[in-house]
């Protein structure tokens, strides 16, 4: 047994007949209690981890690459990455439009979770991509590449005539490395990045696609984390959330639908078991401050007693940013 007493998407969407599949990174989990076929998705291609190496090691072994609960080889040894040059993300458009297309044919409702990680160091590109990017990386050949995936699911979604009964969010699990350069992304005037709670690290592109549901080119108001992703989904499905617990997430479809303008909600800025941040309404309160580990995780960025290289303790004394005046958080609020 696991331990974890949680209950996760795919399972609740089993009980509305939904069929389910991940492709590419899992990172929640590497025993075979954790991986994703016993957290209830139906089939798995992908790792339990990122693509880090290579390595070649007997102690520091190449990450495994599943298929379905079996795995079939490892990054590097069996599933090539040549110093960038890698066909992976490829592979991971084919699984996705494969899965797609069988679903819709056979009429089963399904939930997609494709996570293709190509843009996480060190980054890799197909020969199609490969040197194509004005960025002159290959965080921006991968960028392109995994650009152009999503065109081909969204494209085979109209092919098979279910784009009127799909919803499609694409975001990020966090925001650019500022450490990485031009092998890295960019958070524009957010402060800081991954690593971090300012707001680089934690504020990613949120884009919801459901044509004849969600209206195109509109920009919500709206604070979402992707744990409103489970509460949205099930609740779409008309399937019942469990009572017996608090869920951090809310049902964003009122507002992707137009039905209202926002919905009320706090945001708890975490970095690991320790609540660093918290928001409400416009304004954030950062608890602690912090910016460094082994490397400064906001290069060329300083604001006096924010951008802290140790870790310090403000829970007595806030620092309070409006984040709708200041999403860089430049200026604290002054009492």
């Amino acid at each position: 047994s696991s331990g974890i007493n949680a209950e996760y998407g795919p399972e609740l969407l089993k009980e509305a007949g939904y069929k389910s599949k991940i492709i590419g990174k899992w990172h929640l989990g590497h025993r075979p209690d954790y991986l994703p076929l016993n957290r209830g998705f139906d089939e798995f291609f992908g790792s339990s981890n990122c693509h880090f190496g290579p390595y070649d090691d007997v102690k520091t072994p190449n990450a495994p690459v599943y298929k379905d609960d079996r795995m079939i080889g490892r990054y590097y040894t069996n599933f090539t990455i040549d110093k960038g040059l890698s066909n992976l993300t490829q592979m991971f458009i084919k699984e996705a439009t494969d899965f797609i297309e069988i679903q819709a044919k056979q009429g089963n409702p399904f939930l997609l979770y494709w996570t293709p990680d190509a843009n996480h160091q060190p980054a890799y590109a197909s020969e199609m991509f490969w040197g194509k990017s004005i960025r002159d990386s290959r965080y921006g050949d991968s960028v392109m590449e995994v650009d152009y995936g999503v065109g081909v699911l969204l494209a085979k979604l109209r092919q098979l005539n279910v784009h009127e009964n799909t919803l499609v969010f694409f975001s990020s699990d966090n925001g650019a490395e500022g450490i990485a350069g031009k092998n890295g992304g960019s958070n524009g005037p957010l402060l800081c990045g991954k690593q971090t709670t300012f707001e680089g690290g934690m504020r990613e592109p949120g884009i919801a696609w459901w044509p004849g549901t969600i209206k195109p080119g509109v920009v919500t108001p709206q604070v979402g984390t992707t744990m409103d992703i489970l509460v949205t989904a099930v609740k779409l499905a008309g399937v019942e959330l469990p009572g017996d617990r608090v869920y951090d997430g809310i049902d964003l479809f009122p507002v992707l639908s137009g039905k209202v303008d926002r919905v009320e909600r706090p945001v708890w800025y975490y970095r690991g078991n320790e609540l660093f941040a918290a928001r409400v309404g416009k304004y954030k309160a950062h608890l602690w401050t912090w910016s460094h580990q082994h490397y400064n995780f906001c290069p060329g960025e300083y604001v006096k007693d924010v951008t802290t290289p140790n870790q310090v303790n403000r829970t007595s004394d806030p620092i309070v940013f409006d984040l709708d005046n200041d999403p860089g958080e430049k200026y604290p609020i002054t009492k």
